[in-house]
């Protein structure tokens, strides 16, 4: 029995109804919102009491803040790690790497509960509460705790389908390990590390559960006032949402270019 052939126009046809339903009409209903006012009429009132009010904009840099450190400490925590399982001989290598994946299959909400309790029990950090300092630290720390895995994952795969024989080569003429892993590795990872930076650095902006959690809700990160004006004021937190959209555009669109820059430098070295 012949298996019906579609044409690819056909084959495109669910996923362009999900993209319509699920995509552009949110989107939609988000300006329509962030640009009018409670009275349904045209208005920019929102966009200027957003830019206006130094609350929101230190959130944002407060966010971007926050999101940068998380995605630097688990870059510099996943890339050895990475690097390591890719480059080991181990047959059970996949058991090492299972273990870091393996809280992704825990309940969020649980794992960040079970860390709260395993602050609470650590009085090294009672210290630091006066000085205001702890709620940053374990908000950064759940963030890098709940984030690590998806910083790992990308990097093995793209250091895993590095070619052995570059290595070879490499050695052959001369280069030493710094040298072989700087002029080959680090080039080559770049599409992993790209991957990662974009997989932990944008949710990190927007996990206020972390925050809240974590932070004694006296860490307010952008997507805790989506949150809160989706509640009251749908207006607003549309514009939020929407200036929130925008950094994340800007964001995966300067990630692109770099990685697609790197990749020109990769493959000239």
């Amino acid at each position: 029995m012949k298996m019906p052939r579609f044409s690819r126009k056909t084959l495109c046809i669910p996923y362009a109804v999900f993209l319509v339903f699920f995509v552009i009409v949110p989107m939609l209903v988000i300006l329509f919102y962030a640009f009018t006012d409670k009275n349904m009429h045209i208005s920019f009132q929102n966009f200027i009491r957003f830019f206006s009010d130094p609350t929101k904009l230190s959130t944002i840099v407060y966010s971007l803040v926050i999101a940068l450190i998380t995605t630097v400490v688990c870059l510099v925590i996943a890339y050895p790690v990475a690097y390591i399982l890719a480059r080991s001989k181990m047959k059970k290598k996949f058991v090492i790497l299972m273990l870091f994946v393996l809280p992704m299959w825990i309940n969020f909400v649980l794992r960040v509960n079970a860390l709260r309790e395993l602050f609470n029990l650590l009085s090294g950090l009672e210290g630091l509460e006066g000085l205001g300092s702890a709620n940053y630290f374990k908000t950064v720390f759940g963030m890098v705790y709940d984030f690590l895995p998806f910083m790992i994952l990308p990097l093995y795969t793209t250091m895993l389908k590095i070619d052995k024989s570059l290595y070879e080569a490499s050695a052959d003429l001369g280069a030493n390990a710094f040298t072989t892993f700087m002029r080959v590795t680090v080039p080559l990872s770049i599409p992993g590390i790209m991957s990662g930076v974009t997989m932990v650095f944008l949710p990190s902006m927007t996990n206020y559960v972390v925050s809240d959690m974590l932070g004694n809700a006296k860490v307010t990160i952008i997507g805790k006032f989506i949150y809160e004006y989706f509640g009251t004021d749908w207006h607003m937190g549309s514009m939020v949402a929407l200036v929130l959209l925008i950094v994340v555009f800007i964001s995966t669109w300067l990630s692109g270019g770099f990685k697609s820059e790197e990749n020109v430098r990769g493959t000239t070295i």
